[in-house]
């Protein structure tokens, strides 16, 4: 019997990064695809209550030639994650992929990624996860009208890293691995494991004088402070060197004292 693979994302059912994931991997084992119904980014591992909440649709995809069951769940990434595992995977998946994802998920803005939130919930229910992100711009990140991208340097690693969890397990520890990938990398199959970085990549603007009372988003930008970057680390990585980031995580946020 061949592995099953549960592949999610944040992005929503429409995003192409999700069907570039489901061909990186469609021929390694039986897959099955739930994702969230809308856009999801920065929901991190949220479980938001709306009206609509748990409403399951059946969508027909079309990967590598041959139909592969999707579901487009009402609902956050961790939803769509904890739903492909409970009641629509036929049979509890080897692995969970969450990704290809429009936007690196680097140093501390880990912990608000929708992409990594799926696979966090995976990791909940046992099944061991590989969250992959694609370094994009910032403005297209949140948005639903998903641009032409070059997914191939995105599919070589995240091949190379199924195939080997697959065959061998997680490394001793490892819950997560954070694949990140430059958009125009120096070489394409090249990886480098790292740590996560401490930096806030992605840091919120102060706001200039306003009303308080009135609906505001905080804007964000993204900033790197090269001098103090640990040169270990993801952000060196795709940021400095221009080579895919591996990290590898555990769900334990722990630490000894």
């Amino acid at each position: 019997m061949k592995p099953m693979i549960l592949i999610t994302n944040d992005d929503g059912i429409l995003s192409p990064g999700l069907a570039a994931a489901a061909e990186a991997v469609a021929d390694l084992a039986d897959v099955v695809i739930s994702a969230p119904h809308t856009q999801q980014t920065g929901m991190g591992r949220a479980f938001p209550r709306t009206e609509d909440t748990g409403i399951i649709e059946e969508v027909e995809m079309s990967v590598r030639g041959r139909s592969v069951k999707g579901y487009s769940v009402h609902g956050s990434p961790a939803f769509a994650a904890a739903h492909g595992i409970l009641e629509l995977a036929e049979r509890k998946p080897d692995l969970c992929i969450s990704g290809i994802n429009y936007g690196e998920n680097l140093g501390t803005v880990l912990t608000c990624s929708g992409t990594f939130g799926a696979a966090l919930e995976a990791v909940s229910h046992q099944v061991p996860a590989i969250a992959v992100s694609l370094e994009a711009d910032l403005q297209i990140q949140r948005s639903n009208e998903f641009q032409d991208t070059d997914w191939g340097a995105s599919i070589e690693v995240l091949r190379t890293w199924t195939s080997r969890v697959l065959q061998q397990g997680m490394p001793k520890d490892v819950d997560i691995l954070n694949i990140n990938v430059p958009a125009r990398p120096a070489k394409r199959g090249e990886y480098r494991i790292t740590t996560q970085s401490r930096q806030n990549y992605f840091q919120f603007i102060k706001p200039e004088k306003r009303e308080l009372g009135q609906p505001f988003l905080l804007k964000s930008h993204l900033w790197v402070d090269e001098d103090t970057l640990e040169k270990n680390s993801d952000i060196y990585a795709v940021y400095v060197d221009k080579i895919a980031s591996v990290t590898p995580v555990n769900i334990v946020m722990s630490v000894e004292m």
